[in-house]
């Protein structure tokens, strides 16, 4: 990758609309020489890479180099660690010890518009869309499998803000102009639109790799099906207008395809574990994942992504190997992010959660998914606020980690090797249910209960004849907890803002729970982007 890019990229942002409100103001980019010619300094392969890198990396230089995003931390502005904590530590299944920029906002849903993480991936997102609008204004025509990638991947940001922002600012080019606000219904259409029309068709057809295949990490149509399946999910919140067959029949392309769920135990690994470990894209669980996020401890280096959901989750007192080896196998361990009780219970629904070592947890559980650490810790999250700021109020997660299969070391002592999955083809099986049993009066029929059982056969959980709405919402929890999709989740099911009275430790900043407005469904505008282009924005209601 050209090392240059990021600085290349600062001109661009300025001609670029969103980059007056994305990357000026309290982001402070200083710009180089508005008329340097990007397509005459920067290869294709280079501009190209970097709009997959913008997702992995904080910037061009890994963890310890300049980020793409001023203003913020570089490995705080991480894509996968904000997508973590907008998702996760809103809602019934993460709580953080730690109190700084904002954690303890997320954790009681206090959040508002000048919030400097949900300002953080905000920016980080539309530097995304500007990379992929920067690529496709200079190298669109040159070569029609990578432009659909491209778009994609904007694609793919822009999804993120339609989820989490409704109504934001938009654009597909370079434009000197301040973007106008598309509203979320729009959006939506749009997003659709451009995924059937111009992404699918162009992409490869789908194919499963390793990370010795050419072309692992980039994305294929099973991808774009995703995505869609994704939009048509939630297409009710999005746009009022509920679409369960669409995403019922997106969902199936994805089940259809090469890509399925990955079922091989090795050794001691159970065959869910090896989805979240340092040679994911070497053991065979790649098969299931649809887009993975590259890491190398040597070569993709960042602190937003696996090493996040390793070290921020951990202290290094676990025992995820056996009784005798503590740690995650990085030397990370930073004592933040653990289970609140609530998805504990959705392990021991009787409340008898032992307080045993990860390794044994599984077995304890009768569901290979349980990997969490109980020893020396509380199932409860604390009596007060302070409480809530001890690492051991609350399991510890211990479901990513970088030990290897084979039993070889890691790449580096600090950063891990292992990949993340950002669409893997489980959520396909979960969609297709979920959207089964909506359109079979809240209960899955025979197809969607087998779409179920099939993610419980792999975690050797017991399966059942027939699975309601309330229990498919709690499985979507048990398969894909920490994996940045319950925020979402929970919205869809109408268990997040609003007088709901689906309560969980700590909601609204209560100790037991209590409802808060709906205006928490979407996240504000931040003030920086509305005093910029103030002629274009409305602030979301409520904030």
């Amino acid at each position: 990758m050209n090392t240059k890019f990021k600085y290349i990229f600062s001109a661009a942002a300025l001609l670029l609309s969103v980059g007056f409100t994305s990357c000026t103001g309290d982001l402070d980019v200083k710009p180089i020489d508005p008329n340097l010619n990007t397509r005459e300094n920067t290869s294709p392969e280079s501009s190209f890479n970097k709009c997959y890198a913008h997702i992995a990396m904080a910037g061009n230089g890994g963890a310890n180099g300049d980020s793409d995003v001023d203003g913020i931390d570089g490995g705080t502005s991480g894509y996968v660690r904000q997508l973590f904590n907008t998702q996760e530590l809103t809602t019934d299944e993460a709580i953080c010890s730690w109190g700084d920029e904002g954690i303890s906002n997320f954790n009681f849903n206090t959040y508002d518009a000048s919030h400097p993480m949900l300002n953080g991936f905000y920016n980080r997102l539309y530097v995304g869309i500007t990379y992929c609008n920067q690529y496709l204004a200079d190298f669109g025509d040159y070569n029609a499998t990578m432009s659909a990638e491209v778009r994609f991947i904007r694609a793919l940001n822009y999804y993120y803000l339609l989820d989490g922002w409704g109504n934001v600012p938009f654009t597909t080019a370079i434009s000197s102009s301040k973007p106008p606000r598309i509203k979320r219904a729009d959006l939506y259409k749009w997003l659709v639109d451009e995924l059937k029309n111009e992404v699918e068709p162009n992409l490869n057809d789908p194919a499963p790799k390793t990370s010795a295949t050419t072309g692992y990490g980039r994305v294929d149509k099973a991808a774009a099906w995703m995505l869609l399946a994704r939009l048509y999910m939630n297409a009710e919140v999005y746009t009022g207008t509920a679409d369960w067959a669409d995403a019922k029949t997106y969902a199936k392309k994805v089940i259809d395809s090469p890509y399925k769920l990955y079922t091989a135990k090795k050794g001691q690994w159970s065959a869910y574990q090896q989805l979240f470990m340092g040679d994911n894209g070497e053991n065979g669980a790649s098969v299931e994942a649809v887009f993975p996020i590259l890491q190398d401890g040597l070569k993709t280096t960042s602190y937003g992504t696996t090493l996040y959901l390793m070290a921020g989750s951990n202290d290094n007192s676990e025992h995820i190997k056996d009784a005798t080896v503590k740690g995650n196998n990085t030397t990370g361990g930073w004592a933040g992010n653990r289970m609140r009780s609530d998805l504990v219970l959705k392990f021991f629904p009787n409340n008898d959660a032992p307080n045993i070592a990860a390794y044994a947890m599984p077995a304890a559980a009768d569901d290979d998914r349980a990997l969490f650490d109980g020893e020396g810790r509380n199932v409860t999250n604390g009596d007060d606020e302070k409480g809530v700021k001890l690492f051991t109020n609350g399991f510890s997660v211990c479901k990513f980690n970088n030990f290897k299969t084979d039993g070889s070391a890691g790449h580096n002592a600090l950063f891990p090797d292992a990949d993340f999955f950002l669409m893997r083809a489980a959520e396909a099986y979960l969609i297709a249910a979920e959207a089964d049993a909506r359109l079979n009066g809240g209960r899955t029929s025979a197809e969607g209960t087998s779409y179920v059982n099939a993610l419980r056969n792999r975690a050797h959980a017991t399966t059942q004849t027939a699975y309601s709405l309330r229990q498919i919402c709690d499985e979507w929890s048990r398969e894909f907890y920490f994996e940045g999709l319950r925020r979402t989740t929970l919205i869809r099911f109408g268990y997040f803002g609003g007088n709901v009275n689906y309560n969980w430790s700590w909601k609204g900043g209560v100790k037991n729970g209590r409802n808060f407005d709906s205006h928490l469904n979407i996240f504000p505008i931040p003030t920086s982007d509305m005093t910029a282009n103030a002629e274009n924005l409305i602030q979301n209601p409520g904030y």
